[in-house]
């Protein structure tokens, strides 16, 4: 990883003295943690995560305790009561599992509280990167933060529609 990073840098450090185009990186995870609101919005949705998984850990404990009562007296019921025993059990396995998708899934609750409480914040810091980066002519800005991400690059540097045009494809 930092062989490759090595040879992007000193590959655009080669590039960018030839058309003296300057070039910087960003540490978002410093940036973030220096904001306030931010912090208050992390602090918030850990809050919410910590009960969420508190409920969820003691919903499998009762599950758990139906469990171990219906392995001690399995013996004892009949094959009817088995078997509606063993659909209680399941079904509440299942109830806990959806209630956890529902809360920490890809569309659960958690996701959609982190849109609201944290997207606007994380939109604020790429417009200022983005400000800062067209005030000084900065063509690229790195994100220290995320490995080796460009996080904003000049679109007069995009060829993209070049390539297209070079492969016989229009825009």
């Amino acid at each position: 990883m930092k062989r490759y990073f090595l040879a992007i840098v000193l590959a655009i450090f080669s590039i960018g003295s030839l058309s003296a185009q300057k070039f910087a990186y960003v540490d978002t995870d410093y940036i973030l943690s220096k904001i306030p609101e931010f912090n208050d919005a992390q602090a918030q949705l850990d809050e919410s995560a910590a009960l969420w998984q508190k409920e969820i850990e003691a919903k499998f404990s009762e599950v758990d305790k139906l469990y171990k009562d219906y392995q001690a007296n399995k013996v004892l019921y009949p094959e009817e009561m088995r078997q509606r025993k063993e659909e209680e059990i399941l079904n509440k396995e299942k109830e806990i599992k959806n209630y956890q998708q529902a809360k920490f899934g890809t569309e659960g609750e958690l996701y959609k509280k982190r849109q609201e409480l944290v997207k606007p914040i994380q939109e604020r810091v790429y417009n200022a990167i983005q400000d800062v980066a067209e005030k000084n002519n900065y063509a690229i800005i790195f994100n220290k933060s995320d490995g080796v991400t460009m996080i904003y690059t000049s679109t007069k540097y995009d060829i993209s529609d070049d390539v297209l045009d070079n492969l016989g494809y229009s825009y």
